[in-house]
């Protein structure tokens, strides 16, 4: 028998120790790969800085984009533009937004979130400066429709990072959290923007967006794609989804399967038209309750601040759906959405029933909001639910061009009804009537889930 000497024969014995008991380092893809089970503290502190990376990221992500009602007033004065010209410019943000979805959705499962999400927000920052020097409605249209594709590389990458490092039972709370930061994202642009308004409505387009970029720095630098990229073993705890089957295992899917596994799915379907209607009603709110508060003397407005509780309710329902939908209805997501939009859309029609100067504006606007955004949580994580983690990024991608297809297809509706009326309240009776809607294809989701699987 072959013998080592002394200080190699104590080395051996330690590394054959070491691979009985499963600590070992498992050599592979190039990179050391820690099983999960072997250092499972580092392994939830790297994913709960993953988490909280991306939320970084994200909650500086909507001073990109939901500046534009603060502007509204200044470029109308300023530009002779009409609400309902102002209002075809939302729609070609929200409309790019809406195809960018599809293209960088399924980019995302191809090539990974942490690249998207961080060169998106550095082109959206370029695009807001270019809007801040238009001089007509051409110079506001065309580079604020590219904005919203650039905006449209953070969401569904994002949400394809979080898939990655947390399993479905988590879902709810975590993706919860990630519209969180969406939320607060809403509040912090519309504290900067009703700040900056008094000022010149172009720097409502060159200061808020500085945080951006931060944000994309920072992200950068902390998160990782996938576990396998910081050093852990990756999450497959998850069966294939029907649109998977076709390739459980092997070589990637193509484009044309990841989307046809998704436009297949009547469920799914059903849900996206829900998100379209809640998102019709959510930017409904955004874009137009900063105009119906800021009133004719935009600058000095005294209600201006008012707005502020629509974000921050917004905020905080989006945490409380996620969670009533893992802890209360067992990851369920459709009946969270359904009492949301329903709620929203009784405190949207007592919205509009109030006098913009009435005290009842504050905590009526908070629960709006919070109703109003709170399903998102629910929604994004229907999308691997119903498809499989595989296709997260291509559902969120889908379930996302549906979303901003109906809000771009609202902010000229309601514009022109503003136009015509003379009243910004009428935003609110349109609002009302989108959550009811929403409501109503949702509960389709679980009587067609139900079916799909006795029918496969």
């Amino acid at each position: 028998m072959k013998k080592f000497p002394e200080k190699q024969e104590k080395k051996l014995k330690e590394t054959l120790d070491l691979r009985a008991s499963g600590s070992v380092p498992v050599q592979g893809l190039g990179r050391t790969i820690m099983p999960v089970e072997v250092d499972q503290k580092r392994f939830e502190r790297a994913r709960v800085g993953t988490l909280l990376a991306v939320m970084f990221c994200y909650v500086f992500y909507y001073t990109g984009r939901q500046n534009f009602g603060f502007a509204i007033p200044g470029m109308g004065a300023e530009l002779g533009l009409t609400k309902a010209q102002l209002g075809w410019c939302g729609a070609a943000m929200l409309w790019a937004y809406a195809i960018g979805q599809m293209i960088n959705g399924q980019l995302a499962d191809r090539w990974g979130g942490r690249r998207m999400m961080s060169m998106g927000g550095i082109i959206s920052f370029g695009f807001n400066w270019v809007v801040s020097f238009a001089g007509g409605l051409a110079g506001v249209l065309v580079p604020w429709g590219a904005n919203g594709f650039a905006q449209s590389m953070g969401w569904a990458p994002g949400s394809r990072i979080l898939s990655n490092w947390w399993g479905k039972k988590h879902r709810g709370r975590i993706y919860g959290w990630y519209v969180f930061a969406a939320g607060m994202s809403s509040v912090i642009t519309f504290i900067l923007s009703a700040w900056v308004v008094a000022y010149d409505w172009r720097w409502i387009f060159r200061l808020p967006c500085l945080l951006m970029l931060l944000g994309c720095v920072v992200f950068w630098l902390v998160a990782r794609d996938k576990p396998s990229d910081a050093g852990y073993a990756d999450i497959n705890e998850e069966t294939p989804s029907p649109g998977e089957i076709e390739a459980p295992a092997g070589p990637p899917l193509t484009w044309w399967q990841r989307y046809r596994a998704g436009l297949t799915s009547l469920p799914f379907l059903c849900g996206c038209a829900a998100i379209g209607f809640q998102n019709l009603a959510r930017y409904g709110l955004l874009i137009w309750v900063p105009v119906h508060f800021l009133g004719k003397n935009f600058k000095e407005s005294p209600d201006k601040w008012v707005s502020v509780a629509l974000p921050v309710g917004m905020a905080l329902g989006a945490v409380s759906a996620g969670w009533l939908s893992d802890r209360v209805f067992r990851g369920g997501r459709s009946a969270p959405v359904i009492l949301f939009l329903l709620l929203a859309a009784a405190c949207a029609a007592g919205m509009g029933a109030l006098p913009r100067g009435s005290g009842l504006a504050i905590p009526l606007l908070f629960l709006t909001g919070f109703f109003v955004y709170g399903p998102q949580s629910a929604f994004w994580a229907l999308a691997p639910d119903l498809l499989g983690s595989r296709l997260t990024g291509t559902g969120t991608g889908i379930m996302n061009f549906f979303a901003y297809l109906f809000a771009g297809l609202g902010e000229p509706l309601v514009g022109h009804l503003i136009e015509q009326s003379g009243r910004t309240g009428i935003v609110f009776p349109v609002v009302s009537c989108a959550c009811v809607l929403g409501a109503l294809m949702m509960g389709f989701v679980p009587l067609l889930s139900r079916q799909s699987r006795l029918n496969p």
